[in-house]
């Protein structure tokens, strides 16, 4: 690959990363389910979430045909079971129902830390930022030949990513801060309505993607 074709490709890879983990859309999630807890905390949840994130687009850049191979995985199928997981936190989000992350005393607090961490790997770091799409998009950058430049270059890529977005999660204190607590819950439910709605596209996605291996077998 020559060294042109090399940066053009680094571009796009990095663009069309960019473009399915969105961390500016993504930054209202984050600070929806953290905004009740301290700075270390929220740090806690972005470093984990965005290091999950990493972990998994790795494995599948590196083994992803195998899996899917193995335990007879589609695409499509990955596709629906991650929208009906984004559309639960959606429509609680949408709903403002009393959850654990949004504990009111102390001491519920400190008892839901850990579903707090538990809940950066799922759905923060999968699969909002290390979904359906992504790991298609990570799959298909990779290539079916799967040459070991190029999976690096794909790995180290979403791995600059994942440090832009950890970068941006953990400045959220700073920006919530200006916003008005009650924008704050305007801004949660608006999110809310717009992870409903993701999580309907994602699952129509896996729908049609389901009908096209029954129309195109093989």
């Amino acid at each position: 690959m020559r060294i042109h074709d090399f940066y053009l490709h680094g571009i796009t890879v990095f663009m069309g990363f960019f473009a399915m983990v969105n961390p500016i859309g993504n930054l209202p999630v984050f600070i929806s389910m953290v905004q009740d807890f301290d700075k270390k905390t929220q740090n806690r949840v972005a470093l984990r979430a965005t290091t999950a994130a990493f972990i998994i687009i790795a494995i599948f850049c590196i083994f992803g045909h195998i899996i899917f191979k193995v335990f007879g995985i589609t695409v499509p199928a990955f596709q629906i079971a991650g929208g009906i997981i984004v559309f639960i936190i959606g429509f609680q989000m949408l709903n403002a129902k009393e959850n654990p992350i949004h504990a009111q005393s102390l001491e519920e607090k400190e008892q839901m830390k850990q579903v707090v961490h538990d809940m950066a790997i799922t759905p923060l770091g999968i699969p909002l930022l290390a979904g359906p799409g992504t790991i298609s998009t990570a799959m298909n950058f990779v290539g079916a030949e799967k040459s070991m430049t190029n999976v690096i270059v794909v790995i180290v890529i979403f791995g600059i990513m994942c440090f832009i977005t950890y970068l941006m999660f953990v400045s959220s204190r700073m920006i919530a801060s200006k916003i008005n607590p009650g924008m704050l819950k305007v801004v949660s439910r608006i999110m809310g309505l717009i992870l409903a709605v993701i999580a309907v596209q994602m699952i129509i996605n896996g729908i049609e993607g389901t009908i096209d291996i029954f129309n195109h077998p093989g």
